[in-house]
């Protein structure tokens, strides 16, 4: 299997990024970490592994990303407007960094957005907020909310709310979007989520599916048994799934 490893500084991020290519050819998938997850993170846990079969027959090519956690959404040191700006800035790295180089390593025409736990919530925040550049989004575990309070998850901003919280957030920004070019290309997407019956997040993973049957945008919202938001459980549902 092919397996390369980049990095490069970003004008954006003002910092060094490193990635993980996994894979020669196919659809190409651009996958967020989890909170606490690095870029090798999918490689270490055995996601790539549960997906080898696809990629050595060129049918998929992974983008393992770093995720930035510790610098936004849990960069408690920060102010929470920091740690939404610095998102923002971070999505920015995405849509002119890494997609750019996407495309020229490969010009196969679909994208599939994939994440884990937090990176759930970035992939579906990105896919959401751009769907025209890509086709597919795969999370798994999201909490699509990062405003609410569930068991031991607290509201990652403090009581802090602005426009760029508003526009970050799925649940938030998905009931505005009547009559826009944004929704009709939502709904040309394939869009799968995945849940544990056990899992904290189970009712705000129902009230994104509610949100998006009521757009009219057609999804796949599989709930899993027990607590599912765990690496044995994600291995195969990314081979169900990706």
């Amino acid at each position: 299997m092919n397996r390369e490893y980049l990095r490069w500084h970003s004008p954006r991020l003002h910092r060094d990024m490193e990635l993980l290519v996994f894979g020669h050819a196919g659809a190409k998938v651009l996958m967020f970490p989890t909170r606490e997850g690095r870029f090798w993170e999918y490689e270490r846990l055995g996601l790539v592994e549960s997906l080898a079969g696809k990629l050595e027959a060129g049918q998929l090519q992974l983008y393992c990303i770093e995720g930035l956690a510790t610098e936004t959404f849990y960069g408690f040191d920060r102010h929470p407007a920091e740690r939404i700006h610095r998102h923002a800035a971070f999505e920015d790295y995405i849509l002119n960094e890494v997609l750019p180089l996407m495309a020229s390593r490969n010009a196969h025409d679909c994208t599939i957005v994939h994440g884990c736990s937090l990176g759930a919530f970035q992939a579906a925040s990105l896919v959401f907020r751009h769907p025209h550049l890509f086709r597919k989004l795969v999370a798994f575990s999201g909490r699509y909310d990062l405003t609410i309070k569930v068991e031991s998850f607290g509201d990652l901003f403090d009581g802090y709310y602005d426009n760029t919280v508003y526009f970050h957030t799925p649940t938030h920004f998905l009931p505005g979007l009547d009559g826009s070019w944004q929704l009709e290309k939502l709904r040309q997407i394939e869009i799968i989520l995945t849940i544990g019956d056990a899992d904290p997040f189970l009712d705000n993973n129902h009230y994104l599916s509610r949100l998006l049957a009521e757009k009219q945008v057609g999804h796949q919202l599989h709930v899993w048994e027990g607590r599912a938001h765990r690496a044995g459980a994600w291995r195969k549902m990314a081979a169900l799934y990706i």
